[in-house]
């Protein structure tokens, strides 16, 4: 499994998990879990950088909409994965 380093807002570096990776309109969006194996939590990642940056860069997406829209492409991977849904 692909491992992402990305740096928190307080200049932490942070290891996610990559577990699914697609494209809805041109953007990138990536499934990851901060654990490789096990419990974990999963969280769904956007690429925020402009189509001329040379580095992606992620965010966590928080928009329920969006999350709504983009849970339907990682549908078959959170089923194959068993990753169940925590209601907010």
């Amino acid at each position: 499994m692909e491992k992402i380093s990305l740096t928190a807002d307080d200049n932490s570096i942070v290891d996610f998990y990559i577990l699914d990776q697609q494209k809805l309109f041109g953007i990138t969006y990536l499934l990851v879990a901060d654990s490789e194996e096990g419990d974990g939590e999963a969280l769904i990642l956007k690429d925020t950088a402009g189509p001329l940056d040379p580095e992606s860069v992620y965010e966590v997406v928080e928009d329920e909409r969006e999350i709504d829209a983009v849970l339907i492409l990682f549908k078959d991977t959170l089923d194959e994965l068993g990753i169940l849904l925590e209601e907010t």
